[in-house]
This record gives C-alpha cells, sequence and structure tokens, in this order.
C-alpha cells in the first residue's frame, strides 16, 4: 500500500487523487526536477498548463519513484523552467542549442518563448544569430591596395573558417569503468564487461563536433568551446561505437591505461570473483 506523499504529491486520499499538491517533483528524461504547482501552469494553454490543471495526477505517468514523467529533454528543460518561473529567456553567453530549445518550446506550446528563439531577420533578409559569439568575434581588416590585397583578404578569411575551425588539432580521452564476473575456479561461463559509463575528457568544441547530440552534458552544461571537462559522458555503452566515432574524425589512439580489482560477492570465498577496471583511451588528432 502507498503512503503518503506530499512532496511528490503520491497520496491515498480522495482530495489527492485529482488535486497537486504544491511542490511538484518531475522526472524529464532522466533528469530530476522540483518546482512548484503554479510555475507548472504559469503560462495558459500551455502544455504543461493543460497536464495540470485539466488533468487529475492519476491520469499522468509517473516513474517508478512516483515522479510524474516526460518523455523530453532533460537538459534543456531547465531552460524551459526558468522561463516559466517569470516569462523572460535568459541563455549563456555561448548556447549552441538555440534551435533545439526552440523545438521543446514548440513541443511545450509556448508559443512567447518559441518566437523570442526565432531567427531574427536583417534588413537585407538575411537570417542573424543575436547568440552566435563568431558574428562579434570576427575581426575587421583594413582596405588594402596593390595586387597583394585579395590574397590577403583570401587568407584572412580562411584563417577563420568553420571548416577549418572544426578540424583543429587536439586531444580526447575516453575512460569507462566496468565489471565482470568469473566463476569459481576461472569457469568458462564468466559474465563477460559491463560498461556503467563512457566519461569523455577534453576539450568541449572538440568533445561537440565528435559526438554530437550523443553527448550528456547535465554534469556540466553551459561550458564554453574553449574550455576543458572531465565530466561529459555519452548516451549509449559501446565502446566501439565511440572509437568509431573518434576514427571517423581523423583521430587515431596514442595510449591507454587500465587498473583493476578484485572482490568477492560475498563473504565465502567459494563465491564469484567481480573484478572492476577503470580504463581509459588518449585519442589525438594532429
Amino acid at each position: 500500500m502507498a503512503l503518503a506523499d506530499p512532496e511528490s504529491g503520491i497520496s491515498n486520499g480522495a482530495d489527492s487523487a485529482s488535486t497537486f499538491s504544491d511542490i511538484i517533483e518531475l522526472n524529464v528524461g532522466g533528469q530530476v526536477y522540483v518546482t512548484r504547482h503554479t510555475t507548472l501552469i504559469a503560462v495558459p494553454d500551455s502544455l504543461l498548463w493543460n497536464m495540470f490543471s485539466k488533468k487529475t495526477p492519476t491520469e499522468l505517468a509517473r516513474d517508478s519513484k512516483g515522479r510524474f514523467f516526460l518523455d523530453r529533454d532533460g537538459f534543456l528543460f531547465r531552460y524551459i523552467l526558468d522561463y516559466l518561473r517569470d516569462l523572460n529567456l535568459v541563455l549563456p553567453d555561448y548556447f549552441p542549442e538555440k534551435s533545439r530549445l526552440q523545438r521543446e518550446a514548440e513541443f511545450f506550446k509556448l508559443r512567447e518563448l518559441s518566437k523570442l528563439l526565432s531567427p531574427k531577420m536583417s534588413k537585407d533578409n538575411s537570417i542573424t544569430d543575436e547568440i552566435c559569439q563568431s558574428d562579434s568575434e570576427e575581426p575587421s581588416v583594413p582596405p588594402l591596395l596593390g595586387p597583394d590585397a585579395s590574397r590577403t583578404l583570401s587568407v584572412a578569411s580562411t584563417a577563420h573558417s568553420p571548416s577549418l575551425e572544426s578540424k583543429k588539432s587536439g586531444y580526447i580521452t575516453v575512460g569507462y569503468r566496468g565489471s565482470y564476473t568469473i566463476g569459481r575456479d576461472i569457469q568458462t561461463d564468466a559474465k563477460f564487461r559491463r560498461v556503467a559509463r563512457i566519461t569523455v575528457c577534453g576539450k568541449t568544441s572538440l568533445a561537440k563536433e565528435v559526438f554530437g547530440d550523443t553527448l550528456n552534458e547535465s554534469r556540466d552544461p553551459d561550458r564554453p568551446p574553449e574550455r576543458y571537462t572531465s565530466r561529459y559522458y555519452l548516451k549509449y555503452n559501446f565502446l566501439e561505437q565511440a572509437f568509431d566515432k573518434l576514427s571517423e574524425f581523423g583521430f587515431h589512439m596514442v595510449a591507454c591505461s587500465s587498473t583493476g580489482t578484485c572482490a568477492y560477492s560475498s563473504s565465502d570465498p567459494n563465491e564469484d570473483k567481480i573484478w572492476t577496471s577503470y580504463t581509459e583511451y588518449v585519442f589525438c588528432r594532429e
């Protein structure tokens, strides 16, 4: 029998079955959020407004811990929630996920937020992006006279070409912590490795270039492209898939290291041995 839980709105009472508690717990794509009920219904006719004002708690999907579940991007939902709190859009200086956030705004039926995220049209009908840093960082080239002018302009343009910038050299370290079990007397029925999580360390811009949408940035969000991180990890658990991506973008392995420990699953030494290991692979692109 479930017990009353005011934090997540779980209760056996008849009244709470049709009303929401003041504090709501959400599981959005695996990320947990805690907010007020009034925040979720701040925008009339939005998806969240319909969910938490037109429906009852028993009609909404929940996870195994009783949190209301939404199968959306958990990382981007933090900006949706920030917008609902005061109806203002505030993004980091470097924010490459603007188009994806607009897609989330459209899904949640937040029309004003979607408009704020729409690309702006300049007077010459070209699309501009107020958040893109490359526009403000582009150096101005003074007018030159003589036959070398066009060549100098070409060199300056090539030096800042996005295609060349995306192919710059650097290192990426891929690590994983795995485990496997060996039966008594090293029997052949060993359970092979179980990779818990694949971590990615290196420059933010290189990691995003290689792994793209498969990179989970929730532990180190809003990291500028020229900074380094050791807190990213991949959304899948296949090392070979990570190696294929690195090879595709011109990286090759230059070093690796590994450590391991052994333990028994219980105090009985005759029980299976559990080996745990941590391994790192260093990839380079020159």
